[in-house]
């Protein structure tokens, strides 16, 4: 969703895509045609060189993110991270990066 509001903006997205197989394995079908649709309108795709999804491509790409960060705007639920790569993570990193960071959570809300 917040992709595309950036794009209803007028702003542009750079798409970090964590692995070769990512779009195979980690897209449901379901979700494939809004990714797709995200990586065409993105003015660009860096897909990381990782053969494989999973913890180690995903921290590969948080850094990768935080690298070319000005903020980084996170949704998360502040709970402690539960493996390498995750939002917990991101946002440790991104501190220690000095870059800014914004935590979205609504009051109420809930995992699925």
């Amino acid at each position: 969703m917040f992709a595309e509001a950036v794009l209803a903006a007028g702003g542009r997205l750079v798409a970090v895509i964590p692995s070769q197989d990512y779009r195979q394995v980690k897209v449901k079908p379901d979700h494939a045609a809004l990714f797709d649709r995200l990586a065409t309108a993105a003015t660009e795709v860096l897909v990381l060189e990782h053969p494989t999804a999973g913890r180690d491509a995903y921290q590969a790409a948080n850094e990768v993110l935080i690298a070319r960060a000005d903020r980084l705007v996170a949704v998360w639920d502040g709970a402690p991270s539960n493996g390498k790569g995750g939002t917990a993570d991101t946002v440790t990193l991104a501190r220690d990066a000095g870059v800014p960071v914004d935590v979205v959570w609504p009051q109420g809300a809930a995992r699925g």
